[in-house]
């Protein structure tokens, strides 16, 4: 059998994933789990430490592939171009996003509700705010190694990018969600049409 620590997140993974992160209790969690509730406040301050884990263990690795970009994304010796490491990120995000939406998309449908789970994440120094900055933070950096323009946006180039991918993923969770670009067309589609206007040579506006 599992560790308790390892059997409460696959428990909570598939319960926000399947009735919301609103309806996702920690006592159905615990029992899902196999586990009584006290034991799970032995692993976890409460359901924000507990969604914030569920998110980095066990959805797509978006946050650890950012992490990686900041500690040196421009080594020549880890030879990957600006346009392979942004094309990873979007594959990353659009798929961390497209599992994510289901589990917070019921907070939205109560304010108190949704309030009092933001400041929660906050509280833990997380929010929806962190991958945003963490890729302006990297494109900076790109910027600054001369590998885009000099005047390039890294907050709008952050915006754009995670923003399609957000749609993407709320265009996927509608009935006709099939029709939606493929993931390995959609990636590199987006990340060319981007770079276009961040060629350190590239045309100024």
């Amino acid at each position: 059998m599992k560790p308790a620590r390892a059997r409460i997140l696959d428990a909570a993974a598939q319960l926000m994933g399947t009735i919301g992160l609103a309806r996702a209790t920690t006592k159905e969690i615990a029992r899902a789990a196999g586990c009584s509730e006290a034991a799970l406040y032995k692993y976890f301050s409460g359901k924000e430490e507990l969604f914030l884990r569920v998110l980095e263990e066990r959805l797509p690795r978006l946050g650890p592939l950012l992490a990686e970009l900041a500690e040196g994304p421009f080594d020549a010796s880890a030879g990957r171009s600006v346009e392979e490491n942004l094309t990873e990120v979007v594959r990353q995000a659009a798929l961390f996003y497209e599992a994510t939406f289901p589990i917070g998309a019921s907070l939205f449908a109560e304010p108190a509700l949704l309030r009092r789970h933001a400041e929660g994440v906050h509280a833990l120094g997380a929010g929806p705010l962190r991958p945003l900055r963490a890729l302006a933070a990297y494109v900076r950096a790109e910027r600054e190694a001369g590998r885009v323009r000099a005047d390039a946006d890294a907050d709008a180039v952050a915006s754009l990018l995670l923003g399609a991918c957000l749609q993407r993923a709320f265009l996927k969770a509608f009935p006709d969600g099939e029709q939606v670009t493929p993931l390995e067309e959609f990636a590199p589609a987006l990340v060319r049409t981007v770079l276009s206007g961040l060629a350190p040579d590239g045309p100024r506006p």
